[in-house]
Order: structure tokens, then sequence, then C-alpha cells
């Protein structure tokens, strides 16, 4: 993070420098905002709306609120509440459980006993085993290694700050996981802090214990040390 500037790093944490909304069917969710938690709120009344227009001949309208792509794969074992969307050819494997508020990508993958709640999926995410998503969202083809969470209230019960170089920026949010931009890698057993946003094609060691925010193209390897991938231009 050597030679960031509070600047940098403040237009790095927008939608814009995050994530590629042409990689998901929530592009509208995200329009009018500058950082992406300020959608959160947003999630589930959006859903309900936007299942309305789905085309009929593309997806089942399973139950209250959730649709379900025709050709999305969704083990029997699963348990989907609404409001959701399921989106094309993605997957939702054995004992998977959506809480609600939830919208899984085209060619995503929630995995065996992975909880969702309050989340946007973009395009080929995958969160394949045993994973914790919560108020979060994730970018077009983020991955999350096995047992790797989000956790998204502070233990003190009060609102979550994104911390940037030591300062806070205040969201306003009692409930925040993470924001991971497109093309995250999260190591096996790691857990990301409520307020943790990564940058993108950023990686995470496993085992870690991420909090505040990492910029893209760098790699986390522990609190401390965080260094630029080589061989990629900043």
């Amino acid at each position: 993070m050597k030679g960031w500037t509070h600047m940098k790093e403040y237009e790095a944490l927008k939608i814009e420098n995050l994530y590629n909304l042409d990689e998901t069917i929530a592009k509208e969710l995200f329009k009018g905002m500058t950082y992406p938690w300020e959608v959160l709120p947003k999630i589930g009344s959006f859903i309900e709306k936007l299942g309305q227009s789905l085309p009929a001949d593309e997806y089942d309208k399973v139950s209250e609120n959730v649709w379900i792509a025709k050709d999305a794969k969704v083990f029997e074992s699963a348990y989907i509440a609404g409001p959701a969307i399921i989106g094309h050819k993605a997957e939702v494997r054995h004992c998977a459980f959506i809480r609600g508020n939830a919208i899984v990508g085209e060619g995503a993958v929630v995995g065996n006993s992975t909880e969702l709640k309050n989340v946007v999926l973009f395009n080929k995410v995958q969160v394949p085993h045993y994973n914790y998503v919560g108020d979060s969202i994730l970018g077009y083809k983020a991955h999350m290694g096995a047992g790797s969470i989000t956790s998204n209230v502070k233990s003190d019960k009060t609102l979550v700050d994104v911390v940037v170089l030591g300062e806070r920026i205040h969201t306003g949010l009692k409930k925040f996981g993470a924001m991971l931009g497109d093309n995250v890698e999260i190591g096996c057993n790691t857990v990301m802090n409520p307020g943790t946003v990564i940058g993108r094609m950023s990686n995470v060691y496993p085992t870690s214990m991420v909090r505040g925010f990492v910029p893209e193209k760098h790699i986390y390897k522990k609190q401390g040390e965080v260094v630029f991938k080589e061989g990629m231009t900043d």
C-alpha cells in the first residue's frame, strides 16, 4: 500500500472501481449510489420489483418472491426464502441456506451448507463450501475458499465504519459484511470483519483475519503485511 493517499483510496472504494456492473442482473440497484454498501438496505425491495419483470419463459416463480432460472440447478435439500433470484446456469447445492434478500448471478455456485443473507453475488461468483455471506456484495468471479466467512455485526453492536489508513468512513449500518471486488480470491477459513472492502484482483491468504480496506491487485498476507502483486501494473 506504499504511496497510496486517502484520496486515491476513497476513489478505490467507489462502485465503478470495484465492480463491472454489466456482470449482474442488479445493475439498476447501484444506479445513483457512490459506495457499494449503500445498496444493502435496498436489496429486498429491488428483488421484489425486478422479479415481477422477469420473463416467464426463462424464470419460474417457485414461491412468494422467489424466482429461479429454468436452467439453474437447485438441489432438493437447498432452502431458498424470498425475496431471491437465482440466475441462469447457477448452482445451489446440497443444504445451502438462502435466507432471503439474495441475488445469485449467472453461473454462480452456492455450495454445500453455504448460507446467504442480504447479498448480491455477481455472475460466476463461487461460495462453494461452508461459507457464510451476509450483508455483502461479491463481484464478478469472486471466490471464497472453504470455510471463509463474512462477519456482518460487530460484537458491541455499534454501527460499522470502513477504516482507511486509520480514518473512518461512517456507513450508518449496523449490519455490513464485506465488499469484494471483481476477481477477488479469499483463502480458506478466512474471517472478514465487518466493514471489509477488498479491491479488484486481490488475494487473501488462508486463515486470515481481515478488516478495513485492501487495495486492488494486492496480496493480504496478514495484518500489516499487504503487498502489491508482482507483474501487475498499478
